[in-house]
């Protein structure tokens, strides 16, 4: 699972997913990717289960980029506890995604696989994704 190594501190403020990704939302390293169409946490857990699907669809074969990090600590009570006496326990880490932003990326493989493969990766995130493909890519002939 991902996580930061350190954090500077053990517990942060929840925030808010507000606009569209200013960064990170053009293909950067792969020919082909999924962008994200909402804004939700990832979690840590999410992203492996995707990570898993997309490279045991493409059989080991091509390279892929995970374009998102989950450093963001989410804490959480335990059950049947009364409110106040401070804020809950870390209890995993998530990748805060707003619409836009660019969360896998492959390469070294043909577009039909890359669209199935990265189609299982989406189905294991809690958001929309779209497909995109690299404005210059050319299907290689063989």
């Amino acid at each position: 699972m991902l996580q930061p190594k350190k954090t500077k501190y053990r517990r942060q403020q929840k925030g808010r997913m507000k606009g569209n990704a200013q960064r990170g939302n053009q293909l950067a390293f792969g020919s082909f990717g999924i962008k994200a169409l909402d804004s939700a946490w990832i979690t840590s857990r999410q992203i492996e289960a995707a990570r898993q699907a997309l490279t045991r669809h493409m059989k080991r074969e091509g390279q892929i980029w995970i374009r998102i990090f989950p450093d963001k600590p989410i804490t959480k009570k335990p059950a049947e506890v009364r409110m106040g006496k401070g804020k809950g326990a870390p209890e995993g880490f998530v990748a805060v995604v707003t619409p836009g932003r660019m969360l896998f990326e492959c390469e070294g493989v043909s577009l039909d696989i890359a669209k199935e493969a990265l189609r299982l990766a989406a189905q294991k995130l809690p958001i929309a994704t779209k497909f995109v493909v690299r404005n210059d890519y050319v299907e290689p002939v063989s």
